[in-house]
């Protein structure tokens, strides 16, 4: 149960975590965090709703989904302060995410000179979106591998 003694306006926790009220709002809606109506049906936040969102800033930076996000902190209580277990289980689950991106990336970036960029990346010759012309009886033009 939220103290209200010690919880937060929306005002506080955006200046505090640095992102806008409309973030807060968006974040939410999604059900990233959760809020409180006060008696004067204002929204009140639990001081542990900076600790979350301090997380999804970071998961974000890295690239991570806010239904991943979401998902992740969905497994977690959600009237506490997540401890640093909770982050190591976190940033565990989505490490493999982040090494099979980086490897991606590696991969682009070391095979880029090869592309001609011409926008088709229907060629036989393209390793990076189109191994072993693999699209090519789908037509011509740009078609993509990824779904």
């Amino acid at each position: 149960m939220l103290d209200v003694r010690t919880a937060l306006s929306v005002g506080e926790i955006a200046q505090r975590s640095g992102v806008t009220v409309a973030t807060l709002h968006f974040y939410e809606s999604k059900g990233l965090i959760q809020a409180y109506r006060s008696a004067g049906n204002q929204r009140r936040y639990s001081r542990n709703t900076l600790r979350r969102v301090a997380i999804i800033k970071i998961a974000k930076r890295a690239g991570i989904p806010l239904a991943d996000i979401k998902r992740a902190f969905d497994a977690l209580p959600a009237n506490r302060a997540l401890t640093a277990e909770d982050w190591s289980n976190l940033s565990t689950a989505w490490r493999d995410l982040l090494t099979t991106r980086i490897d991606s990336l590696s991969q682009l970036r070391d095979q880029l000179d090869s592309c001609i960029g011409c926008g088709c990346l229907s060629m036989g010759e393209c390793p990076l979106r189109n191994p072993d012309d693999t699209l090519a009886g789908q037509g011509a033009g740009a078609v993509l591998l990824e779904g």
